[in-house]
């Protein structure tokens, strides 16, 4: 019987209530900032591979695998085994920054996946357990060996909670980082898309730091995702980032390169930078790097090494656990071509999922790298005024049926031709030169949250990411089998098809980390959804 052909678990009467109480007590005594508990109301009870199950008996597909963190997927039996051996060894679990055979294992399974013009010259500092503090050590580091204070970062970033990793993220009000656009496709900020909107970003980031008038001092380092994820899955373009390096490099800015969600082969290769062919300066890793247990690093360049012994400290830094199931994980994404095998297959469900921009006119784009998927919702009855009003050349309308729909079913700068559903828009063609311009409607978190809820009902676990938390993200894990990645790619086409017939409403939540707080914790799904 197929995967996505077997039938609903029945959950018992027990099972259910006692789920419900384990939800409802949750509700009550656990902190408002919870986040993926509000939108996820399941209590996993097991899980293995790419399946969980809940304490209701219901069972999932893991399309979130831990924000990421899970390479391997739940309880692969290496990390199980690695765990077990250090447990069974009778080594000491909590060590500082003591030397171990455990770390030095580790950091010698890193350093052979590393690129090779960092390798070859890096330290590494082990930091607290979670990226935003490697986050914090890195732009700590880079303002101690430059002497300098400001920041780059990208309008759209996301690299963590902590104060300093906050103030570079896309939504921070901080003044002492200057924020350059990242260049994307159909929001794209020049309204050109493409490569002339990544030369266009590229020069406003050499004005900005050529100008002695742009108030821009020379900053102390750039910090860039390969792929921004919680920005809405964008993929920074090759050229783009090369370019970045050049700019960086030329002026004596570290680079550093967010690694922590995009590393250990989730893009296609081993390490995001990788596409680009790239070595920056500092790299920040956290999450699959310890096999799915608490544990960050960053690697820099060894001339940046100017720590005075204790600038940067944590009393976790010594996870033994983590260390030995990150070892285990790194090896095995190494050994069996792992990252090779998320760059085909990714490519793969890619193909599958870019029709779903022509059969749903919210589906405004596919887009993604490797098994790091996006698929972005928007409203499809609203109509976008061009600048000259109605009818004016690189102006908007609303589409009649016949029309071509924006998104990615369209390349940019092609003219409109073919057909798409009423509701979507069309852009007036602009005069010879200029390009035709596809006006980006307007982002649907609210009917983002109804598709994830959609796949929920269906045994499918999905996050949401993006500015207006209006992206369907995929994440599974690279161990994902085929039947696997079908079945996933039929239970969201199914859900999009769902959501978008009901027209459900749900209430918009601010960021995308708070993209859960659209339905309550402990408020049980109505419909059991498919066995995984």
């Amino acid at each position: 019987m197929a995967l996505t052909q077997l039938p609903p678990p029945v959950p018992s009467a027990g099972a259910q209530a006692g789920h419900e109480g384990i939800l409802r007590r949750q509700s009550a005594r656990e902190s408002a900032a919870r986040t993926y508990a509000r939108s996820l109301p399941i209590v996993p009870v097991r899980a293995r591979g790419m399946t969980i199950e809940g304490a209701d008996g219901r069972r999932y597909l893991d399309c979130l695998s831990g924000a990421g963190t899970l390479a391997l997927g739940h309880n692969h039996p290496v990390v199980l085994e690695a765990i077990r051996s250090v447990l069974d060894s009778g080594a000491p679990l909590h060590v500082l920054d003591l030397a171990t055979p455990v770390k030095d294992d580790f950091t010698s399974e890193l350093f052979a996946t590393l690129p090779p013009g960092l390798a070859e010259s890096a330290r590494i500092q082990f930091c607290g357990p979670a990226g935003t503090d490697a986050v914090e050590a890195a732009l700590k580091l880079v303002r101690t060996a430059t002497g300098r204070e400001g920041l780059l970062a990208f309008t759209g970033a996301y690299h963590g909670m902590t104060s300093g990793a906050l103030a570079v993220s896309g939504g921070a009000p901080s003044v002492r980082v200057t924020r350059l656009p990242f260049p994307q496709d159909y929001r794209c900020p020049y309204a050109t898309g493409g490569e002339a909107g990544e030369r266009l970003a590229a020069r406003w980031a050499e004005s900005l730091l050529d100008d002695p008038g742009s108030g821009v001092p020379a900053p102390a380092g750039m910090i860039v995702e390969p792929v921004q994820g919680e920005g809405g899955v964008l993929p920074a373009p090759d050229g783009w980032l090369r370019r970045m390096r050049e700019i960086t490099a030329a002026r004596g800015i570290p680079l550093i390169a967010d690694e922590v969600q995009t590393g250990v082969g989730r893009t296609g290769a081993f390490w995001g930078v990788e596409h680009s062919g790239i070595v920056p300066d500092v790299m920040v890793l956290s999450k699959a790097i310890g096999g799915s247990l608490p544990l960050a690093v960053i690697v820099y360049r060894d001339e940046l090494d100017v720590w005075r012994p204790g600038d940067h400290a944590g009393t976790f830094r010594g996870n033994q656990l983590a260390m030995a199931a990150g070892t285990a994980t790194l090896r095995y994404v190494r050994e069996n071509a792992l990252a090779e095998r998320a760059a085909a297959l990714g490519e793969r469900m890619l193909d599958r999922l870019r029709p779903l921009a022509a059969d749903h006119a919210c589906v405004a784009e596919v887009r993604g790298r490797g098994l790091m998927l996006g698929v972005e919702i928007v409203d499809p009855e609203a109509a976008v005024p061009g600048p000259a009003g109605p009818g004016a050349p690189g102006s908007v309308v609303p589409c009649a049926s016949g029309a071509v729909a924006s998104g990615a079913s369209r390349a940019f700068g092609s003219a409109p031709t073919g057909s798409a559903p009423t509701g979507s828009a069309l852009t007036v063609p602009s005069p010879p030169g200029a390009g035709p311009w596809a006006e980006p409607l307007p982002a649907a978190p609210a009917l983002a949250a109804a598709v994830q809820q959609e796949c929920l009902r269906r045994g499918l676990i999905v996050e949401l990411g993006g500015r207006h938390a209006s992206v369907v993200r995929l994440l599974p894990p690279l161990t994902i089998t085929d039947e696997q990645a079908e079945a996933v790619l039929d239970r969201l086409a199914d859900a999009i098809a769902a959501a978008s017939r009901t027209g459900r409403r749900i209430p918009t939540p601010r960021t995308p980390k708070e993209a859960g707080a659209a339905t309550p914790a402990g408020t049980p799904s109505t419909r059991a959804p498919h066995t995984a």
